[in-house]
């Protein structure tokens, strides 16, 4: 068994795409998947399971919440593994000394990476963009709402990409270490 997240764009923010955290964690059970834990509020979901790849368990997870709750979803799916490799490759952790304006774009897959740098140009100094080997990594000094890059990256730009801020990457990976990879 190998224990993965998942992670979905764009749910429980305003009033559209809404989830209950406790339908998202009975549909992955029943679809096979075991020690199902969600974190928050916005579709970090963490377990483990045995099947497939993680791109195929990403499409089977939007697949069903498209069926069975009627909302489409992109969903991108890393195992402990890849999410240690992309906590690892952050090279913009010591510039960020608070970590809810440090943001990491994950992708599906790492061929998809490329198309973020079309970011760059909306980088204003102090912030930072790298995009790394597993996923992109974009320090928002001033704040994120006060951000062009932000904005373009959790917008159309990073529409392969799903963000999450370095606070909640490390709450995911303390998930994880608790349920074990």
């Amino acid at each position: 068994m190998t224990t993965y997240i998942a992670l979905l764009r764009g749910i429980n923010v305003g009033k559209a795409k809404r989830i209950a955290m406790a339908d998202l964690r009975a549909l992955l059970e029943g679809l096979g998947h075991t020690d199902v834990a969600t974190l928050l509020n916005s579709g970090n979901v963490v377990f483990r399971s045995g099947k497939k790849t993680a791109a195929k368990i990403a499409a089977d997870i939007s697949a069903a919440i498209a069926t069975q709750l009627g909302i489409d979803v992109p969903v991108i799916v890393k195992s402990a593994k890849d999410l240690a490799a992309i906590i690892d490759g952050n090279a913009l952790v010591d510039a960020a000394a608070d970590p809810s304006r440090l943001l990491v774009a994950f992708v599906q897959e790492a061929d998809a990476l490329p198309a973020l740098s079309a970011i760059a140009p909306r980088v204003v100094p102090p912030e930072e963009f790298l995009i790394g080997r597993e996923a992109a990594y974009l320090h928002c000094a001033n704040g994120i709402l006060e951000s062009k890059a932000g904005e373009a990256l959790v917008g159309k730009a990073g529409k392969a990409a799903t963000t999450r801020n370095w606070a909640t990457v490390l709450k995911l990976q303390a998930l994880v270490d608790k349920i074990g990879a």
